[in-house]
């Protein structure tokens, strides 16, 4: 009799222990869901921050390479300009 009242307690014991546990899986896997939430909204809002430092920076290319473009074609006028001052080559 003795052996059935300890196993039965000791059966208890394991449920309560498995019902723990249990619980403290959900509150584990709700607390990692909401720090995922939160970490999502920060790594969107860095997305979205650095893909707007993007379209800056490839406005801010546009503007060198015309600038670029246009200091060229300037050179080239300049480099024709001296030719024709020198006069003809011999």
């Amino acid at each position: 009799m003795q052996n059935a009242i300890e196993g039965e307690a000791l059966g208890q014991a394991a449920r309560r222990l498995e019902q723990a546990v249990s619980r403290l899986e959900q509150r584990l896997a709700s607390r990692v869901s909401e720090a995922g939430a939160a970490a999502g909204g920060a790594f969107d809002q860095d997305r979205a921050m650095l893909a707007s430092e993007l379209d800056a920076a490839r406005a801010r290319e546009k503007d060198l390479m015309a600038a670029g473009a246009d200091a060229s074609a300037a050179l080239g006028r300049a480099i024709e300009e001296i030719r024709a001052a020198l006069g003809p080559e011999t």
